[in-house]
């Protein structure tokens, strides 16, 4: 886990400051697929990819001595669920959401799933509301308390990335992560998921509320389980 991820994420109120010219666009970003086919995914998709570049675009020119690998995993700290989410409660984008009654009655809007996907919708939307220079300046005013959080240079591998490197380093190819269980109602999942190397006959499980989290939990045991094996071995 890197230090950014172990700050607490703003909690006040913000504003998206965009008045949509085209309202079908901001209704449509807003709406869930179990609301009915005129729904976000599309806009979803397209908001994920501005988003990444807005984001590297912002880190590469305000640390300019940043490697390749630091300015990635300072991108994967901003560009993430939880910070999507964080921004959309910000937003108050739960109480505005367009879900079905089978997503409204199981809490689809204080999903954390939900809220990043809308985010990213309505990022595409003012997108395509507007032009590229818009779009940027208002992720960029959505992202400047995040921003303010994460220094590159300081920002540590997660998990995942070191036990990748390490098993690459010893020639024993990828772990593999495969969800073994998922338990409780759909707005307070705990997710469990077994990682899988070639380097340990043991499997190693991590539990968490989303399927990454869970990822990265497992990572963490097994890249522990592996630094021991490497110590004994010495």
């Amino acid at each position: 886990m890197t230090e950014f991820q172990r700050l607490t994420y703003p909690v006040d109120h913000m504003n998206l400051d965009y008045v949509f010219k085209r309202q079908n666009l901001k209704t449509q970003a807003l709406t869930h697929r179990s609301k009915g086919p005129q729904h976000n995914e599309r806009l979803e998709y397209l908001g994920d990819a501005l988003l990444g570049v807005i984001v590297a675009e912002y880190l590469f020119e305000n640390f300019p001595t940043a490697d390749e690998g630091q300015l990635t995993r300072a991108r994967a700290a901003l560009v993430n669920s939880e910070v999507l989410a964080s921004i959309a409660t910000r937003l108050r984008l739960g109480k505005k959401l367009l879900l079905g009654d089978g997503e409204k009655n199981s809490g689809g809007s204080e999903r954390s799933s939900i809220l990043a996907n809308t985010t990213e919708a309505l990022i595409g939307a003012v997108y395509l509301d507007s032009d590229y220079p818009k779009c940027c300046n208002i992720v960029r005013a959505l992202y400047k308390d995040y921003f303010s959080l994460v220094d590159p240079l300081a920002v540590e591998k997660d998990a995942k990335t070191e036990l990748q490197e390490s098993l690459q380093a010893l020639n024993f190819g990828l772990p593999i992560y495969t969800t073994s269980e998922v338990v409780g109602p759909p707005h307070n999942r705990t997710f469990y998921v077994i990682c899988t190397t070639k380097a340990i006959a043991e499997d190693f499980q991590g539990s968490g509320s989303s399927r990454r989290k869970a990822e990265q939990v497992a990572a963490r045991i097994t890249l522990d389980a592996l630094k021991d094996r490497s110590l004994n071995e010495q």
